[in-house]
């Protein structure tokens, strides 16, 4: 099993930035995918997540409205769109896949974890 994550970077404030996660390993479509974040010093966090078929997602509060969440179960990929980025979005994104039909929020009841990208928000 595996999943990579791409994307991260360094950004400005007000900046825009698309994670990506290559999934493989495992059968995609069966799995509710996940992204989550950490920032030094603080725990892992959950940031959006959609169901198998796509069709719900769900987000943290501090990301409603400017975060997207995706997935193409053709092409074993789930994404995260990042607009109108804070300095406070600045930590360790992962990818994460949960082999349930509903949308969980908390990081134990995921089954498989990326290693990580970086996302920083600094002028």
């Amino acid at each position: 099993v595996q999943l990579v994550e791409s994307g991260g970077g360094l950004v400005q404030p007000g900046g825009s930035l698309r994670l990506s996660c290559a999934a493989s390993g495992f059968t995609f479509g069966s799995y509710a995918m996940g992204w989550f974040r950490q920032a030094p010093g603080k725990e892992r966090e959950f940031v959006a997540a959609i169901r198998r078929t796509g069709a719900t997602t769900r987000y943290t509060d501090s990301v409603k409205g400017r975060f997207t969440i995706s997935r193409d179960n053709a092409k074993y990929t789930v994404s995260l769109q990042m607009n109108s980025l804070k300095p406070e979005d600045t930590a360790v994104y992962y990818c994460a896949a949960d082999n349930t039909i509903i949308i969980r929020t908390t990081a134990p009841s995921y089954d498989y974890w990326g290693q990580g990208t970086q996302v920083t928000v600094s002028s």
